[in-house]
């Protein structure tokens, strides 16, 4: 098997320190789910609904000069 190219997980730190010992040359990227719910629940109530939506906007970008776009209205 070749080595993957990107590896997404969701924090935990033991996937991460192996990950680095066994795919060194691995990207790393978060999950955005588990990324979208750790921000969703530091904020009130009134208003995650409207920020999940912002966040979708931002990791369903086409390019990242969407992504930058939806970011500005964050």
């Amino acid at each position: 098997m070749q080595s993957p190219k990107l590896c997404i997980g969701y924090g935990a730190l033991g996937f991460w320190k192996l990950l680095g010992q066994v795919y060194p040359a691995a990207e790393r990227q978060r999950c955005w789910v588990h990324k979208t719910a750790n921000v969703l629940e530091k904020i009130p109530k009134t208003v995650q609904s409207s920020v999940k939506s912002l966040i979708h906007d931002i990791y369903r970008a086409e390019t990242e000069t969407d992504a930058r776009k939806a970011c500005e209205r964050f």
